[in-house]
């Protein structure tokens, strides 16, 4: 059973930066794209970032390019985002997401995505 746990939320001030972790276990680390999403107050989930399987591939939303990377480290089973220059508009929970299969492409879609994390509250305060 794949499990994602995400650590590293929290309160910031707008311009402030925050490093989000998640922990995978279960299966393979190595093999599989992950991703990252957010759900804002009244809003629905959204697309942040992803990163190939082997993290030569990255993708964002357009909204965080210049500001947040996406990276994994393979060895550790973890995938990273971090977040620089943070604005009040990023304020949401953050998820992290792994696609069932083995892919040669960087899923960015939330069909695409079976295992998902509890979430980490990220506050930007203006």
């Amino acid at each position: 059973q794949v499990q994602l746990v995400e650590s590293g939320g929290g309160l910031v001030q707008a311009g402030g930066s925050l490093r989000l972790s998640c922990a995978a276990s279960g299966r393979t680390f190595s093999s599989y794209a992950m991703g990252w999403f957010r759900q804002a107050p009244g809003k629905e989930r959204e697309f942040v970032a992803a990163i190939s399987w082997s993290g030569d591939s990255t993708y964002y939303l357009d909204s965080v390019k210049g500001r947040f990377t996406i990276s994994r480290d393979n060895h550790k089973n973890t995938v990273y985002l971090q977040m620089n220059s943070l604005e009040p508009e990023d304020t949401a929970v953050y998820y992290c997401a792994a696609p069932p299969d083995y892919t040669d492409y960087v899923p960015v879609l939330q069909l695409q995505y079976d295992y998902w994390g509890q979430g980490t509250q990220v506050t930007v305060s203006s």
